[in-house]
């Protein structure tokens, strides 16, 4: 039946969906694209993507995600502001309503697999009412065979319906929209928005939960690459830090550019794809991403474009400044196909500085690496969330990606801490936010010096250069780089106001000092010390 892609109203039934219309199961990404075309979700742009609107949400909405409060994870989950709890009672009313809802309609179902390392990969069964989400999952997870196909049992499911609202005053929920994990069920549910990366993101928190609990396995939100002589870098940030666009090196080989797991192999890729931030992407800087902005089977959100020739406009922000591109890994030529490799030899912490205080690059001794991994500094770049504006937001998110983590911070930092103690790790800090001035007075560094200042990192060139101790946060910067200009690499030498800077550095280390209040009592004395 699943070979065959398309029953009439059977097959869903042990989900509970007993009378729906057409089911197609698992088509195929020219199948989709029919679809897609037929119910008028998407058009097709010049040399075949699909561009895609995502409605009123063009980013993830963390206000509107909960976790159903059942006794089985209610001592382990992280609650709070990140992780907000939901009745189950509420839960149950919600999915009866939604099971109903689903009467008559035509549904997309794509089996298919998260984890790239065979011994630890979590069937996964999507389920949507839109084409193009069911194109979406097909090009970011990973794909079953003919054969794995037949035997698939997909040991957690998503219900994604955009047109499914919820109902505050009934469900408790914060709006319309809802993403509501449930982990007694195995069954995510996810309405009243379109926006791709909402699927996306709730498997990685369900890996986010499972792995270390269940298996001991590190999760990250990270992108990785690997070079020649098979040396693994591991780049931890969040959206709009330059995780994509910097693991997209030509010199070296993708792992993935987003989330993995580290075993006692080392690094996987959980994905089978890519979705990257295409805002002002440009041909020269990122030559690997901007090709796939050129290829059949990759969806563009919210990507503005003429609709005479159909040819796409990268530059313009008019529906959003989040435009994305979502592809097969297998897109970036030097991809790694099995989207595993090695432990790694470098970490690199990615921060989005808006104040403009923090060095282009620093290394990091362990303690300060757990100080930063725990802290997670950075701006939220306009667009990636629902209500952050055009201004980049300076904020803190623990482990780099608090809004997936399920478990508390210190499981992941405790197990981060044991991996570089124990592989022997170099860790960076390198900063791709602002120099000579915050937002709106200084400039954003460039792409070309943030690869070059990586590229130093990773080749061993900082060892036969040396470092001097910087006097706010006592890292270790650099006294040059090769192909970046000299004054770059010494923040307050970019100020034209040093007394700004001054006054700048002291504030924001002061909101290190208080966010990491929380976390003392989980980490060695040493580390709070660090600042």
């Amino acid at each position: 039946m699943k070979l065959n892609y398309i029953s009439r109203g059977t097959g869903l039934e042990e989900h509970g969906i007993n009378n729906p219309n057409i089911i197609y199961w698992t088509p195929p990404t020219p199948v989709l694209y029919e679809q897609i075309m037929q119910h008028r979700e998407g058009l097709i742009t010049h040399l075949g993507p699909m561009a895609v609107k995502t409605g009123h949400y063009t980013g993830r909405a963390p206000n509107d995600k909960f976790i159903v409060d059942e006794p089985g994870c209610h001592d382990k989950i992280w609650w709070g502001t990140v992780n907000r709890p939901i009745d189950p009672q509420k839960f149950e009313n919600l999915h009866k309503r939604l099971l109903k809802f689903l009467d008559g309609k035509d549904l997309y179902v794509q089996d298919c697999f998260a984890g790239a390392r065979p011994r630890h990969r979590i069937p996964i069964r999507v389920i949507t009412e839109k084409a193009w989400h069911s194109l979406f999952v097909r090009n970011m997870f990973i794909l079953a065979t003919p054969e794995e196909l037949e035997r698939h049992r997909p040991e957690f499911t998503i219900i994604d319906i955009p047109s499914f609202h919820a109902i505050p005053s009934v469900d408790d929920t914060n709006s319309e929209a809802c993403i509501i994990v449930n982990f007694a069920k195995k069954l995510i549910v996810i309405g009243g928005t379109s926006y791709g990366g909402e699927i996306k993101k709730s498997i990685f928190t369900i890996m986010n939960y499972l792995l270390p609990l269940k298996k001991k396995i590190l999760s990250m939100h990270c992108s990785a690459n690997v070079g020649k002589s098979g040396d693994v870098a591991v780049f931890f940030g969040l959206s709009g830090t330059g995780k994509t666009s910097l693991s997209a090196d030509p010199e070296r080989s993708l792992i993935g550019d987003d989330e993995h797991g580290w075993d006692d192999e080392g690094v996987f890729n959980f994905e089978g794809g890519c979705y990257a931030k295409l805002i002002r992407l440009s041909q020269e800087s990122e030559p690997e991403i901007y090709e796939c902005t050129r290829r059949f089977g990759t969806i563009l959100e919210n990507v503005a474009f003429n609709t005479l020739t159909r040819r796409i406009d990268l530059d313009d922000d008019s529906f959003t400044e989040n435009t994305r591109g979502t592809y097969p890994l297998s897109y970036i030529p030097n991809a790694v196909s099995s989207g595993t490799a090695g432990h790694p030899k470098n970490v690199v912490m990615l921060t989005c500085d808006a104040f403009g205080v923090l060095p282009p690059i620093a290394r990091l001794t362990r303690k300060q690496a757990m100080y930063h991994f725990l802290s997670g500094y950075t701006a939220k770049v306009a667009g990636t969330e629902y209500g952050v504006g055009k201004e980049p937001q300076a904020t803190f998110s623990t482990c780099f990606g608090a809004p997936f983590m399920a478990l508390h911070p210190s499981v992941y930092a405790e197990m981060l801490k044991e991996k570089i103690s124990r592989h022997n790790v170099n860790c960076w800090l390198l900063n791709t936010g602002w120099s000579g001035g915050g937002y709106g007075v200084g400039s954003r560094i460039k792409i070309k010096y943030s690869r070059a200042m990586v590229n130093a990192a990773l080749n061993g060139v900082f060892d036969d250069i040396g470092f001097q101790t910087e006097p706010y946060f006592g890292l270790s910067v650099p006294m040059s780089c090769p192909d970046v200009p000299g004054e770059l690499l010494n923040p307050r030498n970019m100020w034209e106001n040093k007394a700004a800077y001054d006054n700048a550095a002291g504030v924001l280390r002061e909101r290190f000092r208080e966010n990491f209040v929380p976390f003392s009592d989980y980490v060695e004395e040493e580390v709070t010390k660090v600042l």
